[in-house]
């Protein structure tokens, strides 16, 4: 029986193809906040949306991106010089209206970085980090508002059972700033026994020696065994137990 062969030239579909873009929603816990990065579209009156806050990214380059996730981390790198973060599939959107130059798909990320050493490091007159309420209050470009409120929900749910947050600090780190990390992306506080058992049960962390902690005092630094992957736990987080509900 004769083998099949792949044909050395397909011919282009005869019909319209949609705009493709990739989108990146870029998180990072600055100021005792969770923020957000944001930029400003262009005040040209031909671009979509102008003057409006949108999140970073743009058309995939057929010449430069091989695939959707190498769009994504050229754009994140394109916006904030972080070349390996913590970067997942959030998933796609698309509708012959979402974008006013025609029909168009977006495939979107997001990603969680450790925070700038300099607050205008990563942003510009351009881009800005915002406080994730604040920005969800915002008019965004295109369907970017329904596109972050997805994420900040898919991040806060993960949280609570992930060790996500340890991707929003710099290595070395030591377990009270990743409590203290948790705590401003879910919002409330966390019992520091559980937490501390928690944290060392799930064998995620290395230990990188003496640093210094809170208050200047030394503690114990950590680093992240491995960074491709979050470690899974097998039940969520429980917040502090109130006076009234131990009576």
């Amino acid at each position: 029986m004769a083998s099949q062969r792949s044909p050395s030239r397909v011919a282009a579909p005869d019909f319209e193809r949609p705009l493709v873009t990739v989108d990146v929603v870029i998180f990072t816990v600055l100021d005792e906040q969770l923020k957000v990065l944001l930029v400003r579209r262009p005040e040209a009156a031909t671009d979509p949306f102008p003057g409006r806050l949108a999140l970073p990214g743009g058309f995939v380059n057929v010449d430069l991106d091989a695939s959707l996730a190498d769009c994504a981390l050229r754009k994140l790198g394109e916006k904030t010089g972080f070349s390996a973060p913590y970067l997942e599939q959030l998933g796609s959107w698309g509708s012959a209206t979402r974008d006013p130059r025609g029909w168009c798909t977006t495939h979107v990320y997001f990603a969680l970085v450790p925070p700038p050493a300099d607050s205008e490091e990563m942003a510009s007159a351009a881009s800005e980090w915002i406080e994730v309420n604040a920005a969800l209050r915002k008019r965004l470009a295109f369907d970017h508002a329904e596109i972050l409120a997805a994420a900040v929900e898919r991040l806060r749910g993960k949280v609570e059972y992930t060790s996500l947050p340890a991707f929003l600090l710099e290595e070395p780190f030591t377990l009270p700033q990743l409590q203290r990390t948790y705590e401003i992306v879910l919002g409330r506080p966390m019992d520091k026994s559980a937490f501390r058992k928690r944290m060392l049960d799930a064998q995620f962390l290395l230990e990188a020696g003496s640093i210094a902690g809170d208050a200047g005092r030394a503690a114990m630094g950590y680093r992240i065994l491995d960074r491709e992957r979050a470690a899974v736990f097998p039940r969520t987080f429980r917040s502090v137990e109130s006076p009234a509900s131990k009576e």
